[in-house]
């Protein structure tokens, strides 16, 4: 028996439809995440079913074995998603010492207010930072042509600033402040 070719498009909608439910809005479908963020993948399946999005199974785990982001976790009968939330949820990561440098992307049209305020985690919880300038740039070209601010993580963990990374290798700061960017244009 061969397997059918599986949609890419529909494998985006289930991945844009997941972070959407399990990062900013699960009420949306009537979903409870826990304080971890963690819901039942049987109560996400069921709810996205009753509001006109079924999701099989295989889908699911499809795509989150898939996801080139990594933008989800499953735990035995759970699933979260691994950051980026503006629901309040607390994902319980251990402090851990950064690399030296880490890197945030993002565009031209954000510097000014970066160079006077830093990085701030604005909706979400965080500032996301990237270990490398490729997902960095990636991350930045979402929005328009991408600039890569290179971030002295090592000297913030001197200075006390704690950093957190999430199951997906995506660094978590509380904010970055301005001394501890590099700007190179």
């Amino acid at each position: 028996m061969t397997s059918q070719p599986r949609d890419e498009r529909r494998t985006v909608k289930v991945s844009k439809y997941l972070s959407k439910h399990l990062r900013h809005q699960p009420e949306r479908i009537g979903l409870a995440l826990d304080g971890n963020g963690w819901t039942e993948i049987d109560a996400l399946l069921r709810a996205a079913a009753e509001h006109g999005f079924p999701i099989s199974r295989e889908e699911l785990d499809h795509v989150v074995a898939t996801n080139d982001k990594k933008r989800f976790a499953i735990e035995g009968t759970r699933i979260r998603a691994s950051q980026g939330h503006t629901v309040e949820v607390d994902l319980d990561l251990p402090a851990a010492e950064p690399p030296a440098y880490l890197y945030h992307g993002t565009v031209a049209s954000r510097l000014p207010a970066i160079r006077t305020e830093g990085l701030r985690p604005m909706a979400r919880h965080h500032v996301h930072l990237s270990p490398d300038r490729e997902t960095a740039t990636r991350v930045g070209a979402r929005r328009g042509r991408p600039v890569v601010l290179s971030v002295d993580a090592g000297a913030m963990h001197r200075a006390g600033h704690v950093f957190r990374v999430s199951a997906n290798g995506v660094w978590l700061a509380d904010a970055v402040p301005p001394e501890f960017l590099r700007f190179t244009e």
